[in-house]
């Protein structure tokens, strides 16, 4: 009998030094990842270098020492680079550790793990930005269907250097919170991130869906904001959001995420029109 392969479609594999930077430090707070007694974590479609997974690594370590991340990739030859990478880590020729447990395999949204072991999170970072939209939720649901109880995958788009960034925490009842990071120097306007939302809202930036409501808020309030850029961008920033809240919308989090660039708002303020979880 034939074995079916990974499942999922051959992305760009576009990879970057320290391009996760965002996502990463904000999985590190997540619940799931501390509670865990596995904490087992994914880098799905980490791209044509497996970078991203060393350094997913060594950011969640300072949160869980024992922490262990399996980079998935659906191509072998990227599969091939990573593990040639690995080889060299082991030899103490790079910075990263040499003992980091770290490893690298084929496979795609099965999330195939060695001893039917169960993630506690899974990021999937510009992976599903080539899809189409009505892809999305299966997708989800497969990846979902693969974590343990309580875990969180972690599904997003960003910029090539990683300054501007979004994603949506899906678990097993769907998904949560659209999070939007963005870099406060030199920003123009919050709603710059319209070009890197998930792909589940990346086409819904238009009037009468509640993502365009949300980046046409923030704008406004980044512009009523303006006279605290005298203080910097992160004081304009934080006024900003705090507008936001204040204003109605499920701002989650405080100061401290908010400071890094970051907002977090309940998915029910995005959810496309139409959208169904099950």
């Amino acid at each position: 009998m034939a074995t079916r392969g990974p499942i999922g479609t051959v992305t760009r594999g576009t990879t970057n030094t320290n391009r996760l930077r965002r996502v990463d430090r904000w999985i590190a707070t997540l619940p799931a990842l501390r509670r865990t007694h596995d904490p087992l974590v994914i880098d799905l479609g980490y791209g044509a270098s497996g970078v991203t997974a060393f350094e997913l690594q060594q950011r969640l370590a300072h949160t869980r020492q024992d922490v262990e991340v399996l980079g998935l990739e659906i191509e072998p030859g990227r599969v091939r680079t990573a593990l040639a990478q690995l080889a060299e880590v082991r030899d103490g020729a790079t910075p990263f550790s040499s003992d980091a447990r770290v490893g690298f395999a084929l496979g795609g949204f099965e999330v195939p793990v060695p001893g039917d072991r169960r993630p506690a999170v899974i990021r999937a970072f510009n992976v599903l930005r080539q899809y189409d939209e009505a892809e999305v939720v299966g997708a989800w649901h497969r990846m979902v269907g693969r974590l343990q109880p309580g875990g969180v995958l972690v599904e997003g788009t960003c910029d090539e250097i990683g300054r501007v960034s979004s994603w949506v925490d899906v678990g097993e009842s769907g998904p949560a919170h659209l999070t939007i990071s963005l870099r406060l120097d030199g920003l123009a306007a919050p709603s710059i991130v319209a070009e890197r939302l998930p792909k589940v809202l990346i086409h819904r930036n238009i009037a009468g869906e509640h993502v365009h409501d949300l980046l046409a808020e923030l704008d406004r309030q980044w512009r009523h904001a303006s006279p605290l850029a005298t203080y910097g961008p992160t004081q304009r920033w934080i006024a900003s959001v705090e507008a936001m809240r204040d204003a109605g919308w499920p701002v989650r989090a405080g100061r401290t995420r908010w400071k890094l660039g970051e907002m977090t708002v309940d998915w029910s303020a995005v959810e496309p029109r139409g959208f169904a979880w099950s």
